[in-house]
Parts: structure tokens; C-alpha cells; sequence
């Protein structure tokens, strides 16, 4: 149903009232234009760098990087300089994840380093993937199998685990991961599915 405008008899002008509605609208679409640019400004404002948080065993609600030698502590919510101790274990192993997703390897090495206990299956999933995309594949192999090990319901360290197979041109161990993985989460999780696409395609690796 259209709105209607409206002859008020007491308009001396013989203007044509227009309803509330029409106005609300208009003041409500305003509104939201205002809203948009704000957002869009402050999304090009100067602050540190934001990443692709990709996929991952831990949080990855956050994607803030920072410049090399210093880590994001999200409790004061800034850069900090990276050191031992400077944060939770895994807070430094989030962080390393961020910076695997923002293709900044060596420094994701870096982060793990200082971790108090490096031995998770998390980090050495994440150790594992950083020194892959080093090209040291073997290496990289090596920590995957320790993070497995650890935890053989781990989704994502099979997902990593089988991409590093198919590089090294063995069809036979990332099917394996693939099955694996569905015996974990079934075929609808991101990491079967990562997977099961690189087999396909191994030259999008």
C-alpha cells in the first residue's frame, strides 16, 4: 500500500503535506549513509596491520599485526615488544598465526620461540606450517607427526600434514589424512574440505 500525501485545508499555501513516514524514512536512511562512511573511515584509519585469520586450532578473532620485533597484546590492545614472558603462551600462539596468515613465516618462528612450552600440538602444528612455507617440507613433516601425536583428533594439523604430503608427490598419505580428518569431523568441516580440494588440485598449493 503507497503513501498518500495529504491537502491539510488549514495550509494557506495550498502545500501538499507529505506523511511522518515519508520523513522518518528519509531521516532513518540518513542515518545509515552517515554510519556507513564512519565505519568505512574507520576502517582506513592509521593503526597497526590486519590479517587473514584463516583457519586454525585457537582464536583467531583477532588479526591485528604489528611490526617486526613486537607481538599484540590484546589485553592493552597494542603492540608490545616481543620477549620471553611478555605474554600468555597462548596468546604468543595465536599471535604466530596470525603472522603464518599474513605469509610473515619467519617471524611466526620467531613467536614460538618464546614460548615457555613449544611442545603443543597446536604450536607445533603451527612450527610446522611456517617452515613448510619456508620450503624446508621435511622439517615442517617432522613437526606435524609430533603435533599428531600428541593429539590424533587435531583436524587442522592432518589438513597441514596432508597439503605437505601432496608436495612431496605422495597421493597415497594425504588420502590418508583426508579419511582421517573425516573420522573427526565428517566432510563438511573447512579442514576435510581444504584438503580434499589440494588433492584435486595439488598445483594450487
Amino acid at each position: 500500500m503507497g503513501l498518500e500525501e495529504k491537502w491539510d485545508p488549514a495550509n494557506e499555501c495550498g502545500v501538499w503535506n507529505v506523511p511522518d513516514a515519508v520523513h522518518n524514512q528519509g531521516e532513518v536512511m540518513r542515518i545509515e549513509v552517515i554510519l556507513a562512511v564512519g565505519f568505512a573511515l574507520s576502517l582506513t584509519a592509521g593503526g597497526p596491520a590486519v590479517a587473514d585469520g584463516g583457519g586454525g586450532g585457537s582464536d583467531r578473532s583477532n588479526t591485528t599485526t604489528c611490526d617486526k620485533g613486537q607481538v599484540w597484546d590484546s589485553r592493552s590492545q597494542k603492540c608490545v615488544k616481543a620477549d620471553n614472558g611478555v605474554l600468555p603462551d597462548k596468546s604468543l600462539t595465536d599471535y604466530a598465526f596470525v603472522l603464518v596468515k599474513a605469509g610473515r613465516y619467519g617471524e611466526a618462528l620467531a613467536v614460538l620461540d618464546l614460548l615457555k612450552n613449544p611442545n603443543t600440538p597446536v604450536a607445533l602444528n603451527y612450527r610446522g606450517y611456517a617452515t613448510r612455507k619456508l620450503g624446508r617440507i621435511d622439517e615442517g613433516i617432522s613437526y606435524y607427526l609430533k603435533s599428531v601425536a600428541l593429539d590424533p583428533h587435531y583436524a587442522q594439523v592432518r589438513e597441514y600434514l596432508g597439503e605437505a604430503y601432496l608436495l612431496k608427490g605422495d597421493m597415497a598419505l594425504a588420502k590418508a589424512q583426508l579419511q582421517a580428518i573425516k573420522q573427526i569431523c565428517g566432510t563438511v568441516c573447512e579442514e576435510y574440505e581444504h584438503l580434499a580440494v589440494a588433492i584435486a588440485d595439488p598445483a594450487d598449493l
